[in-house]
């Protein structure tokens, strides 16, 4: 007899009662590991140091990190890792830019019991989940040529380059905070503005400040 298909699952939130409800929704699910995070630099460490995780659902306001950053880099650092959105904030314009990135699904933390299990069963087979009242006034293929979806085409490191630019710093400070070369923090500014189609690192910071935006 074959075992069960074993999926871990990250439940990466802030406040101990939800992780806490995310658990006891999650817990019958047939060969589910449950794994929790109440912070973004530990959801960080938690995806480096196990390669098998399936799947996080990840709480936009998270300690660490602001607004769709969260998403932004586990997508690019941690492509095969499946993100789900877990949020009070369902404003189309949020949940556009989330499916951008790559997002594979959006539930409120409102949603039932039976909804999240929904979630998990349909991210598992592929597809993006997403509930009605939202996938009723979202079309994902809307937002194909958004800022948002050209951030996905950047490296980690290029995403990194692109946040402390965000950030103010300087190519010198880029170069001592990531211990390489400034030739090669030019050389990161200027792919990234390429890919972005922006002309120069203003507009790039600028940019990629509203696209992380959660306030609608």
């Amino acid at each position: 007899m074959n075992s069960p298909v074993t999926v871990k699952l990250l439940i990466a939130d802030d406040h101990p009662l939800f992780r806490a409800a995310m658990c006891h929704a999650l817990q019958n699910s047939e060969g589910a590991v449950l794994l929790e995070a109440s912070t973004f630099p530990e959801t960080k460490a938690l995806l480096a140091q196990d390669t098998s995780i399936d799947i996080v659902f990840l709480d936009l306001g998270m300690p660490g990190s602001e607004g769709l950053n969260g998403l932004s880099e586990i997508r690019a650092e941690y492509p095969d890792v499946l993100v789900v959105i877990v949020t009070a904030q369902d404003a189309p314009g949020i949940v556009q830019r989330a499916l951008a990135l790559g997002a594979s699904g959006f539930i409120p933390k409102s949603a039932s019991v039976d909804c999240i299990i929904d979630a998990v069963d349909t991210v598992l087979d592929g597809e993006t989940w997403l509930p009605e009242h939202i996938s009723a006034t979202t079309d994902a293929s809307s937002t194909l040529d958004d800022f948002s979806t050209r951030l996905s085409l950047l490296t980690p490191h290029q995403l990194k380059v692109l946040k402390m630019v965000a950030d103010g710093l300087l190519n010198k400070q880029i170069a001592y905070e990531l211990a390489i070369s400034e030739s090669t923090v030019k050389q990161h500014v200027s792919a990234v503005l390429k890919k972005l189609g922006v002309i120069n690192r203003t507009k790039a910071g600028i940019a990629f400040k509203n696209a992380m935006r959660t306030d609608g």
